[in-house]
């Protein structure tokens, strides 16, 4: 009973991302069980009285399920693709070290970070994967965290809107994206479980970055490309998988001010004003040499967190395979790359 107990926060947590995601929909705001869920958290959040806990504990096993469904987009029919996919793939080496290098010096030389600092929070990679290398690097732990933070915020609300726009298709919650719940086959949905847990397992295993969602991605694409499976995780989970990341981005912000918020994203806009331009410049070129829709590439070159990117282009219709791979391409050198550019930076400080 005492654990219930303590859980009681994480399903009011939960709720109130609920009542955030139905307002959201009634206003046609796009992405509303993900975006409604962030703005009620950390909205609600502002009153300490409330008891409220981060829903983390189910970031894991939903990212475990988005996998799985990224994988189902893996088929035969992507080897025809493998060119324009490789021709693309390259460059995101000069993508991530030019995103990089421009937003390391806006942070040192403009806003006066330390270097350490200044380059966790230029790195385009994901939120946890970043706050955990700042730490182990020494870096500041909370100015990279608000501002990796806020970069994350600032793409995720903006990026809906934009291709709502461009590409006319309705965001709005209302339209299934896979089949209902109870039109979905039981044994296979059993066979899926299975295939996300393995996977999962298997990826911590051999310690993958992001290894919670690659290991059911690949498993996923295993069982789809074989003809094991045809039914994909029904559209409530996904609308669930929302849920639960939104809510849990929410939290970011609990305990810092309202004055200290409105600081980092003044100091943000900067950085993230770069991010556009440098996006814009690489989806133009990657346009220009293949013929993925602009919406695809727009979402490969989103310097977001790998989760929500592959989300929203599983809710547009967004090429997956394309998407997903240039996205784990993205955050597999950022990984490799930060540990080389920390002993570079560290041995320039001490001459």
């Amino acid at each position: 009973m005492q654990w219930f107990k303590g859980f009681l926060p994480v399903i009011a947590s939960l709720f109130i991302g609920i009542l955030g995601a139905i307002l959201f929909s009634f206003i046609n705001v796009p992405l509303p069980w993900l975006l409604g869920s962030i703005v009620a958290i950390a909205l609600v959040s502002r009153f300490p009285n409330i008891p409220l806990r981060s829903p983390k504990l189910f970031s894991a096993p939903a990212r475990a399920v988005l996998g799985i469904t990224i994988g189902s987009a893996f088929n035969p029919t992507i080897l025809h693709y493998l060119g324009d996919f490789v021709s693309s793939i390259v460059l995101i080496l000069p993508f991530v070290l030019l995103i990089t290098f421009c937003g390391m010096i806006y942070y040192w030389k403009w806003l006066k970070f330390d270097k350490m600092t200044a380059y966790f929070s230029s790195m385009p990679g994901g939120l946890l994967e970043m706050v955990t290398l700042a730490e182990v690097m020494g870096a500041n732990v909370y100015k990279v965290t608000m501002t990796q933070s806020v970069r994350l915020l600032c793409i995720v609300f903006t990026l809906p809107f934009i291709i709502q726009t461009l590409s006319h298709v309705p965001l709005d919650g209302r339209v299934n994206i896979t089949q209902p719940l109870f039109q979905s086959d039981l044994h296979e949905m059993l066979i899926l479980i299975f295939c996300a847990i393995l996977g999962w397992w298997g990826a911590l295993k051999l310690k993958i970055p992001g290894g919670t969602m690659i290991g059911p991605m690949i498993l996923g694409a295993i069982v789809y490309s074989s003809g094991i499976v045809h039914s994909r995780p029904p559209n409530e989970i996904i609308k669930l998988i929302q849920l639960i990341l939104g809510t849990t981005v929410g939290f970011v912000f609990v305990g810092v001010t309202c004055k200290e918020i409105a600081k980092v994203f003044a100091q943000t806009l900067g950085y993230f004003a770069l991010l556009a331009l440098i996006s814009a410049l690489f989806v133009f070129v990657v346009s220009e040499m293949t013929e993925f829709p602009l919406i695809s590439i727009l979402l490969a070159f989103s310097p977001g967190g790998q989760s929500e990117m592959n989300l929203i282009a599983i809710i547009v219709g967004a090429n997956l395979p394309y998407v997903a791979l240039h996205h784990i391409v993205r955050m597999f050198l950022v990984m490799s790359v930060a540990p080389v550019f920390v002993k570079f930076l560290r041995k320039k400080e001490d001459k």
